[in-house]
C-alpha cells in the first residue's frame, strides 16, 4: 500500500474525476449536513465537524424496498444493487461504526442488501484535526486518525492532502489518480502522526469504559435508569442519528394489485418497538427503553461480537433536544455500587 500527496491545487480535478464514480460527500441540505451526491463541476468542501446524518444512510437506507410483487405474477422483483460508489470525507468514527455494524449484518444471516452496498462502496476518510465538544472516540477504541473501516485515509497537511491506501480497493483508486499524486516522504508521514496526536490531545471529554459491560447486568433495577430517563421525550434522535444503530421494521405496502415489502429504520426508544400483539409491552416506559439502549451498546453487543457498539461521535449528546448526556450516563454506571 502506498502513501501519496495530493496538492490542494489539484483538488477540484480530483473531486471532478471522482464525481464520475458516483461520488458522495458532506453537503448542507435544508440546514442539515449529510452525505449527498456530487455532480461534475460541483465544489466539494470538507469543513471541520461531522455530518448530522451519518453515512450509514447510504449503505443502510432509512427506507428501502426489499422486493416487489404483483397479483397474478410468479416470483418477486428484487432491487438492483449494482452501482459502485465513493464516499469522500467520512470521519474515522463513522468508518469504524461501519466495521462494527458489519459484524451484525454478517452474523447468523448475511444481509444481501447492506453487504452488497458495502462491497461496492469505497470509503475515503478524513482524519479529524478539531474534535467536537462531545467527541470521545479515544474512550471506546477509536481515534481522530483511526483507519478501521476505511479504504483510504486522508489527512490535511496544509498545502496538500496525504492519501494513504489501506485496502486493495483503496490502492486501486489511488493508482487511477497517479497523474495528480506525488509520493509521500517520511516527513509527511511523521507530520501525519504528529497531527493525530495533537487532535487526540484536544479531546476534552472521556469516560473509562473498562468494567462497564460487566457491571450493567447487575444494575437492572438500579434507580439510575429512572434518573437518566426522566427528561427523555422518546423522540428517537439518539438512535436515528447514531452511526451504529441498526434496528429496523419490515412492512408490506399494497396499492391495487401490486405492492412491495420494505424495510425502514426503527428505534428501541419508541413505545411500539416491543409492544406485543396481546398489548403487553416488556418495556412500558422510557426507563426500560433507556436501560435497553445503553445495555445494547455497552453489554449485549459486547457479549455477542466482542466490541462496544459506540464510536464516541457525540451525536446523541449534541442533538438530544433535552440535553441527555451519554457520557454522564456511563459515568453513573461506572460509579454505581
Amino acid at each position: 500500500m502506498s502513501a501519496m500527496l495530493l496538492p490542494k491545487d489539484k483538488w477540484p480535478e480530483f473531486t471532478g474525476r471522482l464525481a464520475g464514480k458516483n461520488l458522495f460527500a458532506p453537503a448542507l441540505q435544508g440546514g442539515i449536513k449529510k452525505f449527498a451526491p456530487v455532480a461534475a463541476g460541483d465544489t466539494v468542501t470538507l469543513d471541520e465537524g461531522n455530518t448530522t446524518v451519518p453515512p450509514k444512510a447510504l449503505l443502510f437506507p432509512q427506507t428501502e424496498t426489499l422486493f416487489r410483487f404483483a397479483e397474478g405474477e410468479e416470483g418477486m422483483e428484487l432491487p438492483a444493487i449494482d452501482e459502485a460508489a465513493v464516499l469522500l470525507g467520512v470521519r474515522p468514527c463513522d468508518a469504524r461504526a461501519m466495521a462494527i455494524v458489519d459484524k451484525l449484518f454478517r452474523w447468523d444471516y448475511e444481509d444481501p442488501y447492506y453487504l452488497k452496498r458495502r462491497e461496492l462502496a469505497t470509503i475515503i476518510g478524513l482524519a479529524c484535526s478539531e474534535p467536537g465538544l462531545n467527541c470521545f472516540c479515544t474512550s471506546v477504541g477509536g481515534g481522530p486518525a483511526s483507519t478501521e473501516g476505511l479504504d483510504i485515509l486522508m489527512v490535511d497537511l496544509g498545502e496538500s492532502y496525504l492519501l494513504e491506501g489501506l485496502t486493495d480497493k483503496g490502492q486501486a483508486l489511488l493508482d487511477e489518480f497517479k497523474d495528480l499524486l506525488q509520493e509521500a516522504g517520511a516527513d509527511a508521514l511523521q507530520r501525519k502522526e504528529q497531527l493525530a496526536q495533537e487532535a487526540a490531545a484536544k479531546i476534552k471529554r472521556s469516560v473509562d469504559t473498562a468494567g462497564i459491560p460487566e457491571a450493567l447486568p447487575g444494575l437492572w433495577e438500579d434507580p439510575l435508569w429512572q434518573r437518566v430517563s426522566a427528561a427523555c421525550l422518546g423522540c428517537g434522535i439518539c438512535t436515528y442519528l447514531c452511526p451504529t444503530c441498526h434496528c429496523f421494521d419490515i412492512q408490506d405496502e399494497v396499492e391495487g394489485a401490486a405492492g412491495r415489502r420494505c424495510r425502514m429504520w426503527d428505534s428501541c426508544m419508541y413505545a411500539e418497538y416491543t409492544k406485543h400483539t396481546s398489548g403487553h409491552n416488556p418495556r412500558p416506559t422510557r426507563r426500560e427503553r433507556t436501560r435497553n439502549r445503553i445495555n445494547h451498546k455497552y453489554s449485549y453487543y459486547v457479549d455477542k461480537f466482542g466490541v462496544i457498539a459506540c464510536v464516541g461521535c457525540g451525536r446523541c449528546s449534541n442533538l438530544c433536544p433535552v440535553n441527555i448526556d451519554l457520557i454522564d450516563i456511563l459515568r453513573q454506571v461506572k460509579a454505581a455500587p
